[in-house]
């Protein structure tokens, strides 16, 4: 069963939320003076941005908070949900329940991971949930709640969720979930949010990056063999060159600007050609 995200609802004019948010914290002026400059244009859609991007690069999140995005999400696993809802601040769940919804005919959806199809084993795996949706019916059959039967049922099945998440929770959940360490569906789940959000929002949807984006901590800190492997590492330092950079500037071990430097900085600023070119 393929992931699905679908983007149901969420804060209509989200830099104007945001905006009016940061104002409050940032001006004398009451909110509904703030509005009234909105709508009568002497504050533009563009200083409402640019005040916005100012105050996102300050760390200043609480207004963030007040950014709401609701999803429905089908086609994941409950190896996915277990994941999934280790998020617990500024999000809300609803997740199809295994007690009230029951396979009475012993079929139940289900992922086979691409790795288990690539080392020949996905027939035997699909063979055993088969095995196990038998039982299952069986036990439903034989009187035993669906509560109970569903022990039975492994990681692979999948399930729903309805969401509500706020602007900083799907921040810091990119931060973590798009990062190509991140188990690959939950990978997946994230880069469809993100997708979805770029829709409808893109000016708040381009914050949506792994932690290591540009529009974020801009480094890895991940462990140095991790960044060595990833795809994408060598687009982004790793913390602790950032450290070892850092260290040889205060122990005075960086290399002098000689006049070599200086001539090329001079003949590609005067010139317009590229240093050593000729006349």
């Amino acid at each position: 069963m393929a992931i699905e995200v679908t983007l149901i609802d969420y804060t209509k004019d989200p830099t104007r939320a945001l905006y009016m948010a940061y104002r409050v914290c940032y001006s004398a002026l009451t909110p509904q003076q703030v509005m009234a400059r909105i709508d009568d244009e002497r504050i533009s859609e563009e200083t409402m941005r640019s005040f916005v991007e100012e105050r996102l690069a300050t760390g200043h999140t609480s207004p963030l908070e007040q950014v709401w995005f609701e999803f429905g999400i089908s086609g994941v696993t409950r190896a996915f949900s277990h994941q999934f809802v280790r998020h617990r601040v500024g999000i809300s769940f609803e997740q199809q329940s295994q007690r009230y919804v029951s396979y009475k005919d012993g079929s139940f959806p289900y992922t086979v991971p691409k790795t288990v199809e690539a080392a020949g084993m996905g027939e035997r795996m699909e063979s055993l949930f088969r095995d196990a949706g038998d039982l299952y019916r069986e036990m439903v059959e034989a009187g035993i709640p669906a509560e109970d039967a569903r022990f039975l049922l492994p990681n692979a099945t999948n399930t729903n969720f309805k969401i509500t998440v706020n602007f900083a929770q799907l921040l810091h959940m990119c931060d973590l979930r798009l990062c190509t360490r991140a188990q690959w569906e939950f990978r997946r789940v994230a880069a469809l949010m993100r997708a979805a959000v770029m829709r409808v929002a893109p000016e708040m949807g381009r914050f949506l990056q792994p932690k290591c984006g540009e529009l974020r901590m801009g480094y890895c800190d991940e462990g140095y063999d991790a960044w060595k492997g990833c795809p994408i590492g060598r687009k982004r330092p790793h913390k602790q060159e950032l450290f070892e950079l850092y260290n040889a500037y205060r122990r005075g071990e960086l290399d002098e600007l000689g006049q070599d430097d200086f001539t090329l900085i001079e003949e590609q600023r005067i010139e317009g050609r590229a240093p050593g070119a000729p006349a």
